[in-house]
């Protein structure tokens, strides 16, 4: 078993057809059959069902698919760390919820260090990811929330991929409109007055990972939702069909990229838990202790 092989297999368990999986591959379709089926002969099981419609995964070819995820995974980030061009550089790596803040402290290490060769990474994305790129050591750091309505489900996570979380702060439930929706002006508004407004979530994929999600109230069912997968198409749905979005409340650290946003304190409860995680045992690199001491300094805000 190598790691071609390896590819191989990720590769076809995403594609609908041996062929297509070859073409993507930029090999052969026999050869990539002969390999496969090397493999299976090697390790002992069939990894995959072929059928005149198509190929799909075994039970046993699914458990060997999670495993080579995470092989591929490490192998990548050693053949980067060591045979790349970029071997000689400084390197830190953030993966981060949405969360304004966490870019903000990323800047400031840079502006505090400013090493003469680097590469640097923050990657800001869904929930589940910021877990597997700390498990995986492609970050460092990654930054995490959770409130009471999914909080025994990221705990959880946290003991399965041998993470240990670090609280930050602990922030209030607010809602951001666009600076000129009807409740603007408002000091505190509910769920209920909102109902006829879509509120926009942060899209964590699909429906067995709801739980997985960045926002308080994630348990609330909402009359009109709208998933998004980036910041910037959040903020014109927001401004465009005066709708709403739940977080922290945290805008005035970053007037450049939240201006136009107000934030209106809601009435029910569900406070927000945000911290950093980092693999278990795993002690911070000088930037990973920085990120951290930049990141406490909102702890007020």
């Amino acid at each position: 078993m190598n790691i071609t092989q390896i590819k191989y297999v990720l590769e076809i368990s995403q594609s609908s057809s041996m062929r297509e999986a070859a073409t993507k591959l930029f090999v052969s379709q026999p050869a990539l059959s002969l390999s496969i089926k090397e493999l299976e002969e090697e390790i002992g099981i069939l990894i995959f069902d072929r059928t005149n419609k198509g190929i799909s995964l075994t039970d046993e070819g699914r458990e060997f698919v999670s495993y080579a995820k995470k092989v591929v995974g490490q192998y990548e980030i050693l053949e980067d760390r060591y045979l790349s061009k970029d071997s000689d550089k400084e390197r830190f790596a953030v993966s981060t919820q949405h969360y304004n803040f966490s870019i903000k402290a990323f800047t400031e290490v840079l502006k505090k260090f400013d090493p003469e060769k680097y590469v640097f990474e923050i990657h800001e994305t869904k929930t589940r990811d910021v877990l597997e790129s700390v498990r995986n050591l492609k970050s460092e750091i990654g930054i995490v929330s959770f409130s009471g309505s999914n909080e025994a489900v990221l705990k959880k996570f946290f003991k399965e991929y041998n993470l240990e979380f670090v609280p930050l702060m602990q922030r209030e439930t607010y809602v951001y409109v666009w600076k000129n929706h009807k409740f603007a002006g408002r000091d505190e508004i509910s769920i209920e007055e909102l109902k006829d407004y879509p509120c926009v979530f942060f899209d964590q994929s699909d429906n067995s990972n709801f739980y997985l999600t960045e926002e308080a109230m994630s348990d609330y069912n909402f009359n009109k939702m709208i998933k998004s997968d980036d910041r910037a198409s959040t903020m014109e749905i927001i401004s465009e069909l005066h709708g709403y979005s739940i977080g922290s409340g945290m805008l005035s650290d970053d007037k450049a990229i939240l201006k136009g946003f107000v934030s209106i304190k809601l009435k029910e409860e569900d406070p927000l838990v945000i911290g950093y995680i980092k693999r278990k045992g795993s002690p911070l690199s000088i930037y990973g202790e920085a990120y951290v001491e930049e990141l406490l300094k909102f702890k007020e805000l």
